[in-house]
């Protein structure tokens, strides 16, 4: 991966002083929502969500390199940040259709780099699910979707951050002593995919790739 010189100075804004990207995580959306609707009884408004985002940024992000948000609930969240904090925004809707096991991504339909990019990102971030042993059609479409990300980011000149869920097809539950066998090699492989040049991908978040309850001594 050639590094610009944009990408650089941004890579810079979402690192501290040693290099590190020590980022605060808070682009939760549906999963949120659902903790919320629990702990306050119904379904909290877009209002609750922008406030508590914005309550953790201005409290947390002197602490943490860069926070990633997502551009749904998160935008207050961004300003009310430490000046000292950079910015990475998701482009990925949240939560995927369940109605098969293709998991396919699909971008936030509003939204583009460049519109991110204007809304003072620094990095954009794109989760994806992903079976290495998965069908080779939708894993053919999911690859071309992360090559049209890496362009549009390298276009730009930001730095495209990629997380990577690993699943099974085969396998309804990701917490099962059926999964945690083979979940080492999903990620693994996983990895080994995308980082080839051609998806342009500069930061690959990297999943715990064993299930520690399953870890002699430890679970």
């Amino acid at each position: 991966m050639v590094v610009t010189a944009d990408k650089r100075k941004y890579m810079e804004k979402v690192s501290n002083e040693a290099g590190i990207i020590s980022a605060l995580a808070f682009d939760q959306r549906g999963a949120l929502k659902k903790m919320m609707a629990k702990h306050q009884a119904e379904e909290p408004t877009v209002e609750q969500m922008e406030e508590l985002k914005k309550l953790v940024s201005e409290e947390l992000t002197q602490f943490s390199s860069s926070i990633l948000l997502d551009p749904e609930f998160g935008l207050p969240a961004s300003r009310a940040r430490d000046e000292q904090c950079g910015l990475l925004l998701a482009y990925e809707k949240t939560g995927y259709d369940t109605s098969s096991t293709s998991r396919l991504p699909d971008c936030l339909v509003e939204w583009s780099v460049k519109r991110l990019k204007e809304e003072g990102a620094d990095a954009i971030k794109f989760l994806l699910y992903y079976d290495v042993d998965g069908d080779p059609y939708v894993n053919l479409q999911k690859q071309a979707y992360i090559e049209r990300l890496g362009s549009e980011c390298q276009a730009e000149g930001l730095p495209f951050f990629l997380e990577i869920l690993s699943y099974d097809e085969t396998i309804e539950d990701n917490a099962s002593v059926e999964f945690a066998k083979v979940k080492p090699r999903k990620v693994n492989e996983a990895m080994k995919v995308f980082s080839d040049e051609r998806f342009g991908v500069d930061v690959l978040k990297v999943e715990v790739p064993v299930n520690m309850n399953f870890v002699e001594g430890f679970g």
